[in-house]
C-alpha cells in the first residue's frame, strides 16, 4: 500500500480489508468517520464505558474499541497472548473499572466463550454488550447466548463503514441504508474516502454520497435490514441460481451444527455442484433432507463434509478459498 508515499488528504488511517474473497484494499478513514461511529455507537449502547479489547487493533473492530475509549475518557482492557482462550478473556475482563462494560468480539470468540462454560462465560455475563460483527451471527448463535445470559449486539458494517454500522438489523443513528435492486447501499459520515492508490476501485464503489456494498439485502417495512449474503454467493448449479448464505443458514439452524460453509465447485454434470463443510457439535441427522426440505432440490448440497473448525483469515471471516480447496475431490483435507 506504498507506506512510503504520503497518505491520500484527509486520511487518518489505512485500514487493510481481510481479503476473504479477493485482494485485500487499502480503506481510507477520516477522524471524522471514526469519531462518528464512534459516538453512534455510544449512543445505541445507552452511553460511554469502559471497554475491552479482544480483537486485534489493525482491524476496525479492534481500532473502533481504542477510539470509543479514547472519546469516552476511560483506559481500555487489554487480551494479550497468542490466540483467544476464555481464561484469558476473562482475566482481562476483571481489570476492567466502571459499571458500564462492553467488548466487540467475533461470532468464533463468543461460541468458544459459550462453549467454555466456566471464567470465560461469567466474565462475558457481566458485559452490558457484547457487539459482535466482523461476520454473520446465525439464529442459532443469537439463542444461545440469550439462554446463556450473556447480551449480544450483532453488528453489520466493515471498514469502509468505520466498524459496524447497523446494529441488531437497524442503522444507527446519522446512517443510512436503501436497498438498490437487491445490494445494500450505506451513507453518512461513517464513510471511507476511498481505497488507497485505487481510484477505479473508489469510483465504482463510493458515487454520490453512497457506498455500494458487495452484499445483498432486503428492507422490512419496520426498517429492519435483513444481510442475505454477498452478491457473489450465488452458486449456478445445473442452470439454478441458488444462495449459498441462505443454505449456510438452514444448515445452522439443524441441531448439532455449529457453523457451515457453502461453495460451489466445478462439476462436469452440473456446473457448478453445492458442497458444504459443516462444523457440528454431536450427530446432526440428516442435513441434505432438511436442506432439500425447506430450500428444494437445487440448493442440497451434493456432498456434505464435517470439520472440527472452519478456515479462518482476517478478523473472523471464513477463508472460502482455503474451503474450496480443502472440498476438492482428492484433497487431503
Amino acid at each position: 500500500m506504498a507506506p512510503d508515499e504520503p497518505a491520500e488528504p484527509g486520511t487518518a488511517v489505512v485500514i487493510a480489508t481481510s481479503g476473504s474473497t479477493g485482494a485485500p484494499k487499502g480503506v481510507l478513514l477520516s477522524a471524522r468517520a471514526l469519531t462518528a461511529s464512534a459516538e453512534a455507537t455510544h449512543a445505541r449502547l445507552g452511553g460511554p464505558g469502559h471497554w475491552l479489547l479482544a480483537t486485534p487493533a489493525h482491524y476496525i473492530g479492534g481500532l473502533q474499541v481504542l477510539v470509543r475509549s479514547q472519546l469516552a475518557g476511560t483506559e481500555p482492557a487489554v487480551l494479550t497472548g497468542t490466540g483467544f482462550r476464555p481464561d484469558d478473556f476473562a482475566a482481562a475482563a476483571a481489570t476492567l473499572k466502571g459499571t458500564r462494560r462492553y467488548t466487540a468480539l467475533v461470532p468464533t470468540q463468543l461460541v468458544r466463550l459459550l462453549d467454555d462454560g466456566g471464567a470465560g462465560l461469567a466474565a462475558a455475563k457481566t458485559f452490558d454488550a457484547i457487539v459482535v460483527g466482523a461476520a454473520a451471527t446465525s439464529p442459532s448463535l443469537r439463542e444461545r447466548a440469550a439462554d446463556a445470559g450473556v447480551r449480544i449486539v450483532p453488528a453489520y458494517g466493515m471498514s469502509e463503514t468505520a466498524s459496524g454500522c447497523v446494529y441488531d438489523g437497524f442503522p444507527l443513528d446519522g446512517v443510512r441504508v436503501d436497498v438498490s435492486g437487491d445490494r445494500i447501499r450505506i451513507a453518512g459520515d461513517v464513510l471511507a474516502h476511498g481505497y488507497r492508490r485505487r481510484p477505479d476501485l473508489t469510483a465504482e464503489a463510493f458515487r454520490d454520497g453512497w457506498f455500494t456494498t458487495s452484499d445483498r439485502g432486503i428492507r422490512h417495512e419496520d426498517g429492519r435490514l435483513e444481510v442475505l449474503g454477498r452478491a457473489d454467493d450465488m452458486i449456478n448449479t445445473g442452470g439454478v441460481k441458488v444462495s449459498a448464505a441462505a443454505i449456510e443458514r438452514c444448515l445452522c439452524a439443524q441441531p448439532g451444527v455449529r457453523d457451515a460453509c457453502v461453495v460451489g465447485l466445478p462439476d462436469p454434470e452440473w456446473g457448478e455442484a453445492v458442497v458444504a463443510l459443516v462444523v457440528s457439535s454431536g450427530e446432526p441427522g440428516d442435513l441434505r433432507a432438511a436442506v432439500r426440505a425447506e430450500l428444494g432440490p437445487a440448493s442440497t448440497p451434493k456432498r456434505v463434509e464435517f470439520t472440527g473448525a472452519l478456515p479462518l483469515r482476517g478478523p473472523g471471516k471464513i477463508d472460502r478459498a482455503a474451503v474450496k480447496a480443502r472440498l476438492q475431490p482428492g484433497s487431503s483435507g
